[in-house]
């Protein structure tokens, strides 16, 4: 059974504490620069001629801003913010609820916006364009039509799976914007904020080691950061510098490049007992295991933006990078493999060009 993960991008019960380290001004938010400089314009253009913000839809991974953003706007709009999720929505008449309680120009903010049922997305659709509610009161015979005027209002959507939102709710969000992930540099910035105002004495050398084992993520750096304070805090030192959080985070099995016991007995299992591939996720999942959508989705993300395995039509192939990392050679035969799988890529991007 997969454990809660120190590393993992999504919400714990842990993280309540990280409300309180929330940026509350665009100048505050750190990285993500060119969309704070858009929203900035939005927000002027919107408050100089007394309308609501034009739909914003905010997607990437989990993690990276997407509920800071949407405070963020609501208050520099000076204008009220009300917050739900799509599975929280069940009926037309809770979101019939949450729109007619909005004031003027106010935002309202719906988390994971690819789960909304497809009868509440219907409803939406008209509330979004025309700021009118359609409803069908009664049953039967006896049921008629009501159409519901509403506040001119600010929708923000938030998703993880830009993929999974319909083409008709995507296409009325005037203001899509997609979060990347954060720089080494951005997650030092981060860490030493975060630790100001933990009071935590951080030297320059802790916040690097923190932010270049984080993942790309403000979240997981916060957790980091918050765990490496309490280590700090038994061990009663002065300020927390490279090696204290190094020590810290190693006894958290968090290694160099940000990988997680998890990620490592994944890594060991494909090299140690497949040769390091190919091999299919079912088999790496049964030798694990875990289900094959924890492998898929939980797992695999992360080590394959960092290059320790491909994804072949043949399975999981680990790369040398990955043997490298976990201190094993690979054989001469995955070496031929990796050196035929790149010169196909290139004969097929060669192809591509022709063809162009």
């Amino acid at each position: 059974m997969t454990k809660d993960r120190i590393v993992k991008a999504d919400t714990n019960t842990d993280d309540k504490i990280e409300d309180s380290l929330r940026p509350l001004a665009l100048d505050d938010f750190i990285g993500q620069q060119q969309i704070c400089d858009n929203l900035s314009v939005f927000i002027d253009a919107a408050k100089t001629r007394g309308e609501a913000l034009d739909h914003v839809l905010f997607h990437g991974p989990p993690g990276l801003g997407k509920t800071t953003l949407a405070q963020i706007v609501a208050r520099e709009l000076g204008v009220g913010f009300r917050m739900t999720s799509g599975p929280v929505i069940a009926k037309a008449g809770d979101l019939a609820a949450i729109l007619t309680n909005l004031e003027a120009n106010d935002v309202l903010f719906i988390d994971e916006i690819h789960r909304l049922s497809p009868v509440v997305e219907e409803i939406l659709y008209p509330a979004i364009e025309d700021y009118k509610l359609d409803l069908i009161i009664g049953e039967g015979p006896a049921a008629r039509s009501v159409r519901i005027d509403l506040k001119p209002f600010t929708l923000i959507g938030a998703t993880t799976r830009s993929g999974l939102i319909t083409t008709p709710l995507r296409e009325r969000f005037g203001i899509p914007l997609r979060l990347n992930f954060y720089s080494a540099e951005e997650l030092e910035k981060v860490v030493r904020r975060a630790s100001h105002l933990l009071n935590l004495d951080l030297t320059d050398g802790g916040a690097r080691e923190i932010s270049r084992r984080a993942r790309g993520t403000p979240r997981v750096a916060g957790r980091l950061l918050r765990r490496v304070r309490d280590f700090a805090a038994v061990a009663k030192g002065s300020a927390v510098d490279a090696d204290m959080a190094d020590v810290a985070l190693n006894r958290l099995e968090v290694d160099g490049i940000g990988l997680d016991e998890m990620d490592r007995r994944y890594l060991r299992c494909v090299c140690e007992m497949f040769g390091g591939g190919p091999v299919g996720v079912e088999t790496i999942a049964a030798a694990l295991s875990e289900q094959r959508d924890t492998i898929e989705e939980v797992i695999e993300p992360f080590i394959i933006q960092q290059g320790l395995v491909q994804r072949t039509p043949r399975g999981r192939l680990v790369t040398q990078r990955g043997f490298g990392h976990i201190g094993l050679k690979p054989n001469q035969e995955i070496i031929s493999q990796l050196e035929l799988l790149s010169t196909n890529e290139i004969d097929t991007v060669s192809s591509d060009d022709n063809d162009s």
